[in-house]
């Protein structure tokens, strides 16, 4: 059975909703075009706010410049560096605090390969995070950082 674009797009609409990781898609330019309750949770906009907004809105300044290249880059090639692998890192939330939070990424390309956007799908580990630190030896405090 071959399914609308439609008919997919409502079978996917609830998946997106219900599941307990960020979804944040953002098309080839950067801006936010699909924010879920899991994203409103994690970093505290709703969707109003953050749709239509640059991803800069979740990154920290001081890591912009890094984010900014490598998803040119991911645009460029039609595929991201990290190959299914989830990275760490500090994002900011609406209140002008940080989470850390474990991130994996994909390129959402058409029909010929041409890249459309990236989703990311998020999952908070700032307790986790700091755990493993105090493990270490290292105190991490939560920060208001930009």
């Amino acid at each position: 059975m071959i399914m609308s674009q439609s008919a997919q797009s409502d079978i996917y609409r609830p998946i997106i909703e219900q599941i307990a990781d960020a979804i944040i898609y953002s098309d080839s330019e950067g801006i936010i075009r699909v924010w879920n309750a899991a994203a409103m949770e994690i970093f505290g906009y709703t969707k109003d706010e953050a749709i239509g907004q640059s991803l800069d809105l979740i990154i920290p300044e001081r890591l912009r410049a890094a984010h900014w290249a490598g998803f040119n880059r991911a645009m460029e090639r039609g595929m991201t560096q990290h190959a299914g692998r989830a990275t760490v890192t500090r994002s900011l939330t609406r209140d002008g605090g940080s989470v850390f939070v474990e991130m994996s990424f994909a390129v959402v390309t058409d029909g010929d390969g041409k890249a459309m956007g990236s989703v990311a799908m998020a999952r908070d580990v700032t307790k986790r995070h700091r755990a493993e630190q105090l493990l270490r030896g290292r105190t991490v405090t939560p920060t208001h950082e930009q």
